[in-house]
């Protein structure tokens, strides 16, 4: 420890030619300015202990780099330095000596001598070159008038240090002092203590603290600006920052900041397109100015996680292996060529031309037809993902584009939903009941699909809680209806129609042996060889049991037998069950439906007709009598203004046509004729029951008896011509299911024969194609 007061007469001094050179890295000294040094370097230290011991008097040089070294070379400081007498020096336990020292003069290093650990240099002693002038003057109290503004604008600099200022006469000390007060750089200070013409160094340092005070001026009315803008949410956000910068140094990271930092993540890694990049950016910046307890934070972040979470590049690759997907698709189905073929044609265009737009395919049938399941059969063989959605009942315009993001609890609709569960861009997406979307005062959801299943449009879907487009074109869209006549048109236009018209008893039974049997015997704990069928009993199962174009009830049924198996097993009563005919009343109970052709019997007046319905074809008995009477016609059986007008115009072609028939023209006018139509509590209506209401009502005016096992449909005109109906598949499927031998239909539905009737039932009916209404009677009733 040394502590010694030194002799402050060093005006006369001689100063010395040769230093001892302590470099300096965070500080610049001027003459009879006083300053702080520390230093920790073992030469500096041995360079201050043989200056204490001699005259005290240092050289002191700032260092080009700001960075602190163990050993300094001539290279690493300036040329000019200032010549320094160590007023005070202290040692700590740490070997470290802290010094006060105080500038005596400018000096310029001649050259470094060589010799000691630390640097020594002969130096040239330099004086300021004094002149006195009005100009001299003037710069000096135009420096005094800006560094009296600086004092106002710094706070931390004491009003006593302006006092000292202008006590200073002498023009070269001013500018030193003044220099080595202001917040200016170390290059900057160095570049004053360089220049030794008074003029110039006062010119120097009025230009710094012009620029100074500018900063200062401008810092200032920032500041009350700020201060005047600043309200309560303002103030808040002022200290949270605060307390984030606190935290960061303390190493605590505030939970907001990293779940910012994981979104910005989570964006970058989506390579979002550029509006829902731009929109995200919008509200990470929204999110990093709100409070985690407010209510917008929690809107914000959810639609953060709903924008970060879609798959905007993620794509699944198709398999384009035709031959592999035709086999998946034949393993899982029996029969629908037609869809089966659609599918692969689509995946040979695909193969061609990879960028092609994906069709909106429409699959319409009854229930139970294997829509649902051809879709997920579709995805499988294409190797994409499948989602699906139920659209029964859906009457909010919001369920397909989502609520606005101003709505407590708002959610993306359907369609983006799906896609996020899906995790690709390109699934199988399958859109169910499609003829069942409502519509009410909270929109047309319908409408709403328009853009959805449209491949011009969908490429840029926007759902209203997103806000940005996103890109459908890639998704294959499938859906599903039991009838097309409720689809709006504009809705159906946008789809191709894929029939699935029901399965042949055939076709059922294979399906019965191949999907149905091992599926429920899996779902029952049982195996092949301890329940099994024969096909007589699954075709007694269809034919007395069901009645339907698809196949659910028939699954039904065979649940039910396996569960009686089942319990018969467990019971120990039975090992292995062969079900055979006789078997199936003791599981099923009695038939449900015998045959109506033979249960009929044939008199005059009854018609067999072919009806379509939601679930399939059925048989349509019209019976027709008369009564003493005068022109009444009386129409039963929950009939629609359709099928009573086929009624009438029926009765009026009899009337005009009587002679030709061969019936009393005058008939009517001593009758009232009753036709009725059974299965009274099921409404029906339709124009495809005329032929059979006038044939039935010819039967009962002739007298003559309809031929054994005849059915019919068609739509007739007073001219008696027989006009084309829809369901001609479903119909003629149920007359071969119910037996009948002969159908009769308008000419213009041959082509609907050859295209969907499987050639077995073609074979085993006789089809008669008319189109006018005499050919009918002809042969149905004769001549």
């Amino acid at each position: 420890m040394a502590d010694k007061q030194p002799s402050l007469d060093f005006g006369s001094r001689e100063l010395p030619e040769i230093l001892s050179i302590l470099p300096l890295f965070d500080a610049t000294l001027f003459p009879k300015m006083v300053v702080p040094v520390v230093i920790m370097q073992r030469e500096s230290i041995q360079l201050v202990d043989e200056a204490m011991s001699k005259d005290r008097t240092i050289g002191l040089i700032l260092s080009k780099n700001s960075e602190v070294k163990s050993k300094y070379t001539p290279d690493d400081l300036y040329k000019f330095g200032t010549t320094a007498l160590i007023l005070k020096m202290a040692k700590n336990e740490d070997n470290r000596a802290q010094l006060l020292v105080q500038g005596l003069g400018r000096f310029k290093v001649k050259d470094f001598i060589k010799g000691k650990p630390y640097l020594q240099a002969r130096v040239e002693n330099l004086q300021d070159i004094e002149t006195k002038s009005k100009e001299i003057d003037a710069l000096m109290a135009n420096l005094i008038g800006l560094f009296t503004k600086i004092v106002e604008f710094s706070p931390g600099l004491s009003p006593d240090i302006l006092s000292m200022a202008k006590s200073i006469q002498v023009p070269g000390i001013l500018a030193d002092m003044i220099t080595s007060i202001i917040n200016l750089t170390l290059e900057e200070k160095q570049k004053v203590l360089e220049t030794l013409d008074i003029k110039k160094r006062l010119q120097e340092v009025t230009r710094l603290v012009n620029y100074q005070l500018e900063i200062l001026k401008l810092g200032n009315k920032i500041q009350s600006q700020v201060k005047g803008d600043m309200d309560k949410k303002q103030r808040e956000y002022y200290l949270r920052q605060q307390m984030e910068a606190i935290k960061e140094e303390l190493g605590e990271k505030d939970e907001t900041s990293v779940e910012i930092e994981e979104y910005k993540a989570k964006i970058k890694e989506k390579n979002l397109p550029k509006e829902a990049l731009k929109e995200a950016k919008r509200e990470i910046d929204r999110l990093s100015r709100m409070h985690p307890s407010s209510s917008e934070y929690t809107v914000a972040s959810t639609y953060l996680d709903w924008l970060t979470s879609l798959p905007w590049n993620e794509s699944t690759k198709d398999k384009l292996d035709i031959k592999k997907v035709r086999k998946i698709l034949d393993n899982d189905h029996y029969g629908l060529k037609k869809p089966k073929k659609r599918i692969i044609e689509f995946l040979a265009v695909r193969k061609l031309k990879p960028e092609s737009k994906g069709p909106i395919l429409c699959l319409a049938g009854p229930p139970g037809t294997g829509k649902t399941s051809l879709g997920r059969s579709i995805a499988r063989a294409l190797g994409r993902k499948f989602h699906r959605i139920s659209l029964g009942g859906v009457r909010d315009e919001a369920e397909i584009r989502g609520h606005r993001r101003t709505y407590v609890g708002a959610l993306p609709g359907r369609i983006i939903q799906g896609i996020r569960r899906a995790e690709s861009n390109n699934p199988v997406f399958m859109l169910d009941e499609i003829d069942k979307v409502g519509s009410d005062f909270r929109g047309d959801p319908s409408s709403a699909l328009l853009e959805v299943l449209d491949p011009e449009q969908n490429f840029s879907f926007s759902d209203h809680y997103l806000d940005v487009p996103f890109d459908l074109s890639k998704v294959m869209f499938i859906t599903t209806a039991n009838i097309l006549d409720t689809i709006p048109p504009a809705l159906l236009d946008r789809m191709e129609v894929l029939h699935l018209l029901g399965y042949t008893l055939d076709e059922k039974i294979k399906i019965a042996n191949r999907f149905l049997i091992p599926r429920q015997r899996e779902a029952h704990g049982l195996n092949s060889s301890q329940i099994s069928f024969t096909n007589a009993s699954i075709k007694n199962i269809i034919t007395g049991y069901t009645r339907e174009a698809g196949l659910r009830n028939l699954e039904r049924e065979i649940a039910t037998i396996c569960r009686g198996v089942a319990t018969q097993i467990v019971e120990g009563d039975k090992k292995a069950v062969k079900i055979n005919i006789k078997d199936i009343y003791k599981y099923l109970g009695p038939v449900n439906y015998t045959s109506e052709v033979r249960a009929r019997p044939s008199k005059p007046g009854i018609a067999m007709g072919l009806a379509w319905t939601q679930a399939g074809g059925m048989l349509l008995f019209v019976e027709a009598t008369s009564m003493k009477g005068k022109k009444g016609l009386t129409l039963t059986g929950q009939l629609g203004d359709v099928m009573k007008e086929s009624a009438t115009a029926a009765l009026s072609f009899i009337r005009a046509n009587a002679s030709e028939i061969g019936i009393s023209e005058d008939f009517f006018n001593k009758i009232d004729i009753h036709i009725h139509i059974p299965a009274g509590a099921i409404p029906k209506d339709g124009p495809s029951a005329g032929v059979t209401i006038l044939t039935a009502l010819v039967s009962l005016l002739t007298g003559k008896t309809i031929k054994k096992d005849l059915a019919m449909t068609g739509e007739i005109t007073l001219r008696g011509q027989v006009l084309p109906v829809g369901g001609v598949k479903e119909k003629v499927l149920a007359a071969h299911h119910a037996g009948i031998k002969t159908i009769i239909m308008p000419k213009w539905n041959k082509k609907d024969l050859e295209e969907d009737i499987p050639e077995k039932v073609r074979k085993e009916i006789q089809f008669h194609f008319v189109d006018q209404m005499m050919e009918v009677l002809k042969i149905a009733i004769g001549k």
